[in-house]
């Protein structure tokens, strides 16, 4: 590793045998006289995805503008209710059948973060359009080591269909490439953890290979130059690098418990996923702090999650629910069964909650990663009973925008509004977006 003269390179890294660690967004990266600058920091775009729709009486906020209430599948949020804009009525006209199969989940989905109509088809001719995440990603070029990540707690199902006469190309991710390529999901922690912390897609194969034998962490490879760089530091980047480091070697030795603790009883038959952990919530925290390091390491800026598939069947018994997801999903109006989903809500909730409190406690500069970055929270169903994609349970949070509100707009207004108002207060100059009328004056507008 070479260290010039201030400011230091945004390329400079951490080198070891067979490892290269990218470092946090530091001052020295910066001219002096912008250090201290929260506004030339950059901008950064979260997804936080939620499959199979809501119960909407438990979900939408009573009142609107400021004086609103949480109702109870949103009070997870309540510690960040001042930052964070619920709004109503917005839905995707695209994901309408228009002749099509009368599928839902397999328009829907793809049509979240695309505004546009999915092609119906099983086969590889499939069709959608370009996601806003990618057109952000597409806009920074360059600027980071990794464009986007694009990460999951369920496995992409296989080849074939998994919505009527709609392939699970639609359904297992929400991020597009092109309108023909749609970018797949990372479920593996491990994996995760070597496309950010190898060579820039993963490590050499022989030092991996011996690190994992020996558990050993990233951190020991790169000791030597790490301590030459931190000498080099001022007090304040002293800091932030050894809070980088310790959150990089947390997250190493909870993969490693994962790897190393065996199966549960019931599990005995299945062959289970290196790093991927057997409690669920220790799976999803993992997998947000993940994305929440790779953004403090300015790595890459651009982020969705998915806490589950779109038709995804996991059960919940650790919260009293055993019955699967995708069937609550289809209550029939039955109160137990809404009351289970509306649980399953209400838990997702916590985990969206614990994104938004890491994003906040994670220095960046004098502020917060928070400050700077732009975070939606959505499903592609409001009534999962009605495959209600005119009524979207969406939620805005990050201090790019004004929180603290509860926004109605038109029933059916395009949610493609908010994208592309999203993609102007990301400073992408776009003027329209998917079945975008216009960007949603409601976001933009304190």
């Amino acid at each position: 590793m070479r260290i010039t003269r201030k400011p230091l390179s945004r390329r400079t890294v951490l080198r070891g045998a067979g490892t290269a660690m990218a470092l946090p967004f530091l001052e020295a990266m910066m001219p002096g006289a912008y250090a201290a600058d929260i506004g030339a920091r950059p901008k950064r775009l979260q997804v936080f995805y939620s499959p199979n729709g809501m119960t909407m009486p438990e979900y939408r906020p009573t009142g609107e503008g400021t004086a609103f209430t949480l109702p109870p599948t949103l009070e997870p949020l309540e510690p960040h209710k001042d930052a964070i804009t619920f709004i109503t009525g917005l839905g995707h006209p695209q994901a309408a059948a228009m002749g099509d199969a009368p599928a839902g989940h397999g328009r829907s989905c793809p049509a979240f973060l695309t505004g546009a109509h999915a092609r119906q088809t099983e086969g590889p001719d499939i069709r959608c359009g370009t996601s806003m995440d990618q057109v952000f990603a597409a806009h920074l070029g360059d600027a980071t080591q990794i464009p986007s990540t694009e990460l999951s707690i369920d496995l992409p199902s296989m080849a074939g269909s998994c919505d009527i006469n709609y392939s699970c190309a639609y359904t297992n991710g929400i991020s597009w490439l092109t309108p023909t390529v749609p970018l797949p999901v990372e479920a593996n922690p491990r994996a995760v953890f070597e496309r950010l912390f190898g060579d820039g897609e993963a490590l050499d194969e022989k030092s991996r290979l011996a690190r994992l034998r020996k558990q050993a962490s990233i951190l020991d490879f790169v000791m030597e130059d790490t301590a030459r760089l931190s000498g080099k530091l001022g007090m304040e980047d002293r800091r932030k690098l050894d809070e980088y480091l310790d959150a990089t070697r947390a997250i190493e030795k909870r993969i490693q418990r994962a790897e190393s603790s065996p199966p549960p009883a019931q599990a005995a038959s299945m062959t289970q996923p290196a790093g991927i952990p057997d409690d669920f919530a220790e799976h999803v925290k993992l997998m947000i702090d993940l994305q929440i390091l790779a953004m403090q390491a300015d790595m890459t800026r651009v982020g969705t999650f998915m806490i589950g598939r779109e038709l995804s069947n996991r059960t919940y018994p650790e919260i009293g629910v055993p019955d699967s997801h995708h069937m609550l999903s289809h209550h029939g109006n039955n109160p137990e069964k809404m009351r289970q989903l509306a649980k399953i809500n209400r838990y997702h909730m916590t985990f969206f909650a614990y994104a938004l409190q890491r994003m906040k406690e994670t220095k960046d500069g004098e502020g917060s990663l928070f400050d700077r970055t732009l975070v939606i929270r959505g499903s592609a169903f409001g009534d999962s009973n009605e495959h209600d994609f005119l009524d979207l349970p969406v939620a805005v949070s990050g201090g790019l925008v004004q929180g603290g509100r509860h926004v109605r707009v038109e029933h059916g207004t395009t949610m493609s509004n908010l994208l592309l108002a999203g993609l102007n207060l990301l400073d992408v100059p776009v003027t329209s977006f998917g079945d975008s009328t216009g960007p949603l004056q409601e976001l933009i507008r304190a």
